[in-house]
């Protein structure tokens, strides 16, 4: 797949919750919001139903709840060529989600999966993993509903990187498999994916999260990894979803948080009913929340499952993303919790080893209105450009997506309204999703991946009938959004069941990407083809001789010759069971040059560099600043 490079930059419908046991007015709690908020689902929603064909255009999904979404992509002018272009299979990704289904509305089929980009070579582009799932139940895999096509056998896919640039700036994009010979043997039900090196060797490792015991893949450095679930400690049995790297305790080592959904056996399976009335899948309030796990890395190859001293609460929800970000400012890594249905969890960092969950008082445990709701994915970034990290979640229809603005302290206001991100979203059900300044205007915009859970009547008779189409948000700089995904490019026309979502320089060109997994379909690379005038940077943090990684945490700070200053930060959590780019990308927008960048590294070390290029990817290493 060929992509020229663009100008002289461097190359280096309603759907309550229903699905209680023998009820059909079991909806969700926090499914209501006001009045205002009734009204708007109620204007919004008077349009869903309208059925369209399979957008070939775009690529199609194997005929699995695949449809051209019509105007249900959102406002702005219809553009075939658009921002973002889908070019996986052009590109070598040849691959489709099973996800096991045998009729019998398993709970767990409606749940994966997700995806990563991470750089596995270190040879500076981002490889690609695909989440992979199983027969659920007895039977064949011949018998399922929608059986695999072709002959892969049914594990998670690596995909290597082969990226190359012309002389005269054209990238060419080319995956190449490399599963069997990587010897990563994923064959559980895959739902997850977390990226991070766990022995300070200078090679990512693959932490994968499954409906069953999870597993950590170690990057040999040769092409190859070693199964090291067990002796790591990190084979958790519950089931797992999202998974963050974080070095909670400012030791050095990346330590982990693994987010459980609910305790669930195939065995137990319970018969719900949707809104139709027909057998559909469960709520999870149906199930017991599964705890999380916090486990410390221990720096001889073993982690510590620390949960129960660490983490100042025996209260748990039912968890399906997870950030980690410095939310008050004192220098220590602290992680937020989205949970299904039920409080969102923000665990405040007490520097001494343990952590608080401040949810209620910061105000990001339930909406503005003091309900809870479904949250699925979040992320973690400073939109409005003051200096801290806001959080942005997706949720259930009905609910709308939510925006909790920080005031600098880990105190957040709900601002959902305001900003234009909530009401555009009331139709949908989101999962995936991330701050990405996809313009480079200097202002982080939002991507959401979206997909049902609950069949509604007009679609009573299809099988899966999940799917919605994706959105994207553009930042306007004065607190308010505006939706431009009928701008966005033909792919966001196709509605599929979207999951998972990793964001990342693919082709290293200066732009988010973002690589899109949907549940019982195709997999998606929507390649950033903005064209515009901006400016931008791009950086790798390195720990240094001690721990040479990527320095998951580490703030950026960037200040333009013009007198701005940008924040961000490396981190490769957050959206939904998915892994992406440990590098910083920084949109400049006007900027012309950079007169300093300071990285405020996870140690509490502050180092500056005065002379980082822009329109290229730089490396930054610890102790090599001033």
């Amino acid at each position: 797949m060929r992509i020229r490079a663009r100008g002289a930059r461097g190359t280096t419908c309603a759907e309550p919750r229903y699905g209680l046991p023998g009820t059909r007015g079991g909806i969700r709690a926090g499914a209501h919001h006001g009045l205002l908020t009734v009204f708007l689902a109620l204007a919004l929603l008077s349009g869903c139903g309208t059925d369209a064909t399979d957008a070939d255009g775009a690529g199609g999904s194997a005929g699995r709840g695949v449809r051209a979404a019509g105007d249900a992509a959102g406002p702005g002018p219809s553009d075939a060529s658009g921002w973002f272009a889908d070019v996986a299979e052009d590109a070598g990704i040849h691959f489709v989600h099973f996800n096991g289904m045998s009729g019998e509305y398993y709970f767990p089929e409606i749940m994966p999966p997700g995806v990563g980009l991470l750089d596995i070579d270190n040879d500076g582009d981002l490889d690609v993993y695909l989440v992979q799932g199983q027969l659920l139940g007895t039977g064949t895999v011949d018998e399922a509903v929608f059986p695999p096509p072709g002959s892969l056998p049914l594990t998670g896919r690596l995909y290597r990187n082969d990226l190359t640039v012309q002389a005269d700036g054209t990238h060419t994009l080319r995956f190449t498999d490399i599963t069997e010979a990587s010897g990563i043997d994923a064959g559980g039900y895959g739902m997850g994916v977390a990226a991070g090196d766990v022995d300070n060797d200078g090679r990512t490792d693959l932490y994968l999260t499954n409906l069953g015991p999870n597993q950590l893949f170690r990057n040999n450095g040769d092409g190859t990894f070693s199964d090291v679930s067990r002796q790591s400690g990190l084979d958790d049995p519950g089931w797992g979803v999202s998974a963050a790297f974080v070095d909670y305790d400012r030791d050095g080592w990346l330590d982990l948080y693994v987010g459980n959904y609910v305790d669930y056996a195939i065995e137990a399976d319970q018969e719900c009913p949707s809104e139709t009335g027909r057998v559909g899948y469960c709520v999870p309030q149906v199930y017991r929340a599964q705890p999380d796990r916090l486990y410390r890395n221990r720096g001889d190859g073993a982690f510590a499952d620390v949960t129960a001293t660490a983490l100042a609460s025996t209260t748990f929800g039912p968890a399906l993303g997870v950030a980690t970000a410095d939310f008050d400012g004192d220098g220590w890594l602290d992680i937020y919790v989205a949970n299904d249905g039920e409080e969102n969890q923000l665990w405040m960092n007490r520097r001494d080893g343990t952590l608080v969950d401040t949810g209620l008082v910061s105000g990001t445990a339930l909406n503005g209105n003091g309900a809870a709701e479904g949250s699925m994915g979040v992320d973690a970034g400073d939109f409005d450009n003051d200096g801290d990290e806001d959080l942005f979640m997706t949720h259930l229809t009905t609910e709308t997506n939510t925006l909790y603005v920080n005031d600098g302290n880990g105190m957040f206001e709900d601002r959902s309204a305001l900003s234009g991100l909530g009401p555009p979203s009331l139709p949908l059900t989101g999962f995936g999703t991330a701050w990405l300044d996809f313009d480079n205007d200097g202002w982080l915009d939002v991507l959401t991946v979206n997909g049902k859970v609950s069949r509604t009547e007009e679609r009573a008779n299809e099988l899966f009938p999940y799917d919605q189409p994706k959105q994207l948000f553009r930042n306007l700089g004065d607190g308010r959004f505006e939706e431009v995904t009928g701008r966005a490019g033909a792919v966001f026309a196709v509605s599929e069941v979207g999951r998972g979502a990793a964001f990342g320089d693919v082709d290293n060109d200066g732009d988010v990407d973002v690589l899109v997994g949907n549940d019982s379909g195709r997999v998606r690379l929507l390649v950033n083809q903005v064209d515009g005038p901006h400016h931008w940077l791009g950086l790798r943090l390195v720990g240094g001789r001690e721990a040479p990684r990527d320095m998951l945490g580490a703030r950026v700070e960037v200040a333009g010759t013009d007198g701005t200053t940008l924040w961000r930060r490396a981190r490769s959590d957050g959206s939904y069971g998915s892994a992406n780019d440990p590098r910083v990308h920084v949109g400049l927008g006007d900027t012309t040059d950079v007169s300093r960048v300071r990285v405020h590294w996870p140690s509490g070390q502050v180092e500056g560099w005065t002379d980082v290029e822009i329109d290229r990817w730089t490396t930054l290493t610890r102790g090599t600043g001033r």
